[in-house]
């Protein structure tokens, strides 16, 4: 299960703009290429563990990947290149 660290670290490794607005969630927008491509709640509580379980269906990644994500194993390059060969983002032609 993902939790509120790992959304913000993954969010961290995105490089994503956190916007805060009056809700209990701030919101991850991720970029690339200065185009916005997804984005994530990353709930407000004090509960650290809050399940964030919804971040893999609203980024196109299993949570397995995600989780790998938040430990430093893979990153927003692995996340761009899959994005990519799915067709969720334009590559370089697009």
């Amino acid at each position: 299960m993902l939790n509120k660290d790992d959304a913000q670290a993954i969010a961290r490794k995105f490089n994503a703009d956190i916007v805060t607005k009056n809700s209990t969630h701030d919101i991850a927008k991720i970029f690339y290429r200065g185009r916005f491509v997804a984005q994530f709640g990353i709930r407000r509580g004090s509960n650290r563990n809050q399940g964030h379980d919804h971040v893999p269906h609203e980024i196109h990644w299993s949570p397995n990947k995600c989780k790998r994500c938040a430990q430093c194993h893979i990153g927003f390059d692995d996340w761009v290149a899959e994005m990519i060969e799915a067709g969720v983002i334009a590559g370089d032609n697009g």
